[in-house]
């Protein structure tokens, strides 16, 4: 490999490519600045690994990984620490400031380990001052991977090529005795881990199905079990998982890992819980079965099992900046988990511990960095505190900032300083920001309950591992936050289809209500305001348990609504809770025999159970329904007692609050238009058939399209004078709203012509007029028109014009059946019309039968059923009643095709009964 020289802290001059050009390289060991490997003087190289990554920041994760299986495979345990620590520092300077490549090597050497980290800007020099490398400080973004170099690694230096600049360190060995995989110095007596009594280690083993198959003594003095009572039971029958809160891996994905070390509990023959701190070892024997190999001790003997924490750098040699290298192998000792709660629950953990604390707790913040969120903590109520929500800025001061690392000795001298710990009986703690890149990503804390318990020493200790874990926690953050946004996407692209798919107000409220429990909340209401005099009414309200929707729905409308602010974003709504809080204490001040007390003051008509008290107890938010610049209403989301919010799910539901909106303000309007319409047409029909004596008379009625009542077609059956009675039946050109126009103008004006006394053709002429002074809007149209007058003698006399419309049919008692009219010009067409009407007489039981081409045109494919086959069916008909001839008609044109009718169509029977009784 080509170098270049660095003397005296000064930069190669450049060539002229802009290159910097190769020069002898000068070794600077020794002088704690930038310097050289000689590598004559290295070990013999054995092996070597090589990795590309590419300049995104989830190269940084597979390079520390890479590093540690590299050197695990080796059998270099105990450097695999500060190698992928200087490797992550490395890998994030080329990957993410210098923006290129980074390219990996791992040597292997017999007593150490060379790693060579290159980035392909070679322009980016490291910056130097006189004779000296700038580490500059500790808490700056940049630079420190060379400060951590020159406090673990044996040797390191920085080399330069015309493509590459080369950061390379060197791990030595620890000399131990031989066989000695790990070591620790010795210690004084009272430094030593406490055991009770005889330190039993419990072995238990597990075969591939999760039975127990070997149980050894000490495990039956711990749990109380013989052998042979537990053999051949599953162990989760005896664990307790999980007994460290927070963690994602159950025991069964536990027991089929390579390897895994933690805690949960045993349950013993006496029903109680023994803690215990496990390491279990996946294993094979000769004929290839697998099986778990688990040793197990009492918690607080875990020092028996754990693997051992490096020595601090007090007792050994101390790290560049005087600091306990311990953090390094608290927080990154192992690998970390896949998800973000499990290796948030873990730093927790490890934090407290390293610091011998009574709690701890981290926060991320929101994407404004105004608010700090909770999302681990362990020796605090988790499931009070999860999801609250603090502010950065607590406080005046740097104290009361989460961006400036904090220690307070006593919290009861300074109420509210952290108010997560309000309440918990907590004195002292200490607190540090988790940065990245300089910009506030969380907070990490550890308290205790005594009083002046940390330092400022103990402060930096926190923030150096912080500053560790930082990186990690924010890559499995935006992990995190990639899934739940592409799982919001689906989400919300499902919802739309939903909502979309209906415009039925009473299903669109349904939908929001089950779009959101239990995906977004335990419980939802939906409040709807007709109008903007209206107050708000609750409309529908749903739990994710049915037995408490009564009680939810009852509290809530007994209620004041929330007020319907126009504000987007949810808003917190405390009126819930509150009646929750108090129907609970009055519960109990009852059970107790008390009366009165500030419970007492509640209406007796709200009481609601402990149960929907609990239900309710939680965060309520309140997001309103906004559509057209108009609150339609109010979605409330509820979670049961002392649960909050994420961020993420309120940003979630006012997605999908916006949408429900629009959606069911859609569905108000076409309820609106369609009452309208529906009223409309309806005023289109007859109120209804006169009862005429001697004559019969039936309709059926179809109009095509959803929704429709009245179409292009048209019937009437009204009486003209004393004994004479009109009917028609008409078809407009046309379906829809427009021929409805004309249907409600020829209805109406058929009936005040006829009734001034005209004749038949002069009806008909003046209807015809009158359509064509519409216009634009004018439509042909084609009716049959006649005046009826029963017959003493039984039958009738019918005076009929068949104005370009189907023939009339007539059947006889004999079954034949014939056309009871001629045709003649069509209405709307041309203005001269000269018409005539034809007399024809119903003899008892004849039946006059009427229709329009909807039903004559049915067709299915290039079949139709026709005048022929409409004939065919009226021969099938003798005998029958007016309405059971209608219902024949109309049941043979519907099975005549499978597809729905596309057009109007209309039947008017009329019958006149036998001489005999029918």
């Amino acid at each position: 490999m080509t170098t270049g020289v660095i003397p005296g802290g000064q930069t190669p001059d450049p060539g002229p490519t802009g290159k910097r050009m190769p020069q002898q390289r000068q070794d600077l060991a020794g002088q704690g600045v930038l310097h050289a490997d000689n590598r004559s003087r290295s070990s013999v190289i054995t092996a070597r690994a090589a990795a590309t990554f590419e300049p995104v920041g989830r190269s940084v994760a597979t390079a520390r990984s890479f590093v540690r299986d590299t050197l695990q495979g080796w059998g270099f345990a105990d450097i695999v620490d500060d190698a992928v620590v200087l490797t992550s520092e490395l890998v994030t300077n080329a990957v993410v400031h210098a923006g290129t490549h980074a390219d990996v090597l791992c040597l292997r050497a017999d007593d150490g380990v060379r790693i060579e980290v290159a980035d392909r800007y070679p322009e980016r020099e490291v910056p130097l001052q006189g004779s000296a490398v700038n580490m500059g400080s500790p808490d700056r973004e940049g630079g420190r991977g060379l400060q951590l170099c020159a406090a673990l690694a044996a040797r390191w230096g920085v080399e330069y090529t015309p493509t590459h600049k080369n950061v390379w360190f060197r791990l030595d060995l620890p000399e131990r005795p031989v066989g000695t995989r790990t070591a620790g110095p010795s210690l004084p007596a009272a430094l030593l881990p406490l055991a009770d009594g005889r330190v039993r280690v419990a072995v238990v083993q597990i075969d591939r199905t999760g039975a127990i198959t070997a149980w050894n003594e000490d495990a039956g003095d711990l749990f109380g079990y013989p052998a042979d009572q537990v053999t051949g039971k599953p162990l989760t029958d005896l664990a307790a998982w999980p007994h460290t809160p927070g963690t994602s891996t159950g025991i069964a994905e536990a027991l089929q890992l390579s390897r895994w070390e933690g805690s949960y509990g045993i349950r013993g023959a006496d029903g109680r819980v023994t803690p215990v701190y496990a390491s279990h070892l996946r294993v094979r024997d000769t004929g290839g079965e697998p099986s778990t190999v688990c040793l197990l001790v009492r918690d607080h003997e875990r020092a028996v099992l754990q693997t051992p924490l490096r020595v601090p750098a007090s007792d050994t040699a101390a790290s560049a900046d005087g600091q306990s290298a311990d953090p390094f192998e608290v927080f990154i000792g192992s690998p970390a988990p896949d998800d973000l709660d499990g290796l948030l629950q873990r730093t927790v953990e490890r934090a407290r511990d390293m610091l011998d604390g009574d709690s701890a707790f981290l926060l991320l913040a929101t994407d404004d960095e105004t608010e700090l969120e909770v999302r681990a903590s362990t020796g605090l109520p988790s499931a009070r505190q999860r999801f609250a929500r603090v502010p950065v800025e607590a406080g005046p001061g740097r104290y009361g900032s989460a961006r400036m690392p904090a220690v307070h000795d006593d919290l009861t001298a300074v109420p509210g300083a952290v108010p997560l710990l309000s309440g918990t009986g907590m004195r002292s703690v200490v607190t540090v920001p988790l940065k990245v890149e300089g910009r506030l990503t969380g907070s990490l804390g550890v308290a205790a309950e005594a009083p002046t318990r940390y330092s400022n020493e103990e402060a930096l200790r926190l923030q150096f591992a912080a500053d560790r874990i930082a990186l990690a926690v924010e890559s499995a953050r935006l992990g995190e936050l990639e899934r739940l946004r592409r799982g919001s996407l689906s989400f919300l692209v499902e919802a739309s289809d939903l909502l979309a798919g209906t415009l039925d107000r009473d299903q669109t409220l349904a939908l929001m209500a089950q779009m959101t429990v239990p995906t977004l909340a335990t419980w939802c209401a939906v409040y709807t305001i007709a109008d903007q005099a209206s107050e708000p009414y609750l409309s529908y309200v749903l739990h994710e348990d049915e037995d408490l929707i009564d009680g939810i729905k009852s509290l809530l409308s007994k209620m004041p609504p929330p007020d319907p602010v126009p504000t987007p974003g949810a808003r917190v709504w405390t009126a819930p809770a509150e009646v929750a809080h108090q129907a609970a204490l009055r519960t109990s001040m009852r059970s107790l025999g008390l009366t009165g007390g500030p419970a007492h003051h509640i209406s007796s008509g709200i009481g609601p159970t402990l149960a929907t008290a609990s239900a309710v107890g939680g965060e309520t938010v309140v997001l309103p329904l906004v559509a057209r610049n108009r609150v339609i209403g109010m979605l409330t989301l509820g979670k049961p007692t002392d649960e909050h919010f994420r961020q993420e799910i309120l940003e979630l539901a006012e997605d999908l609050s916006r949408r429900a909106a629009l959606a069911l303000d859609n569905a108000r309007l076409y309820s609106e238009r369609t009452a309208i319409s529906q009223s409309l047409q309806r005023s289109l029909l007859p109120p209804g058939l006169p009862q005429i004596d001697g004559v019969e008379v039936e309709v059926i009625y179809r109009a095509a399209g959803e929704g429709n009542e009245v179409g292009g077609d048209f019937y009437d059956v009204f009486p003209i004078r004393d004994g004479v009675y009109g009917f028609a039946i008409g078809d407009v050109c046309g379906t829809g709203p427009n021929a409805a126009a004309v249907t409600g103008l020829a209805r109406h004006a058929l009936r005040l012509l006829a009734r001034e006394g005209l004749t038949g053709p002069a009806v008909l002429e003046r209807l015809n007029s009158a359509i064509l002074d519409e216009g634009a809007r004018s439509r042909f149209l084609t009716l049959l028109y006649g005046e009826m007058c029963p017959q003493e003698d039984g039958s009738a006399e019918l005076k009929v014009v068949c104005a370009g419309h189907p023939l009339p049919l007539r059947l006889r008692q004999d079954g034949t059946v014939e056309a009871a009219a001629e045709p003649q010009p069509l209405l709307g067409v041309i203005e001269d019309l000269e018409l005539y009407e034809q007399t024809v007489t119903l003899d008892p039981g004849d039946v006059l039968l009427c229709v329009t081409d909807g039903v004559t045109e049915r067709r299915e494919g290039t079949r139709m059923l026709g005048d022929d086959g409409l004939a065919d069916v009226l021969t099938t008909c003798t005998g029958l009643t007016a309405g059971a001839v209608a219902a024949r008609i109309m049941r043979a044109v519907e099975r005549f095709a499978s597809d729905a009718p596309s057009d109007d169509m209309a039947i008017l029977a009329m019958r006149v009964p036998g001489l005999h009784k029918d």
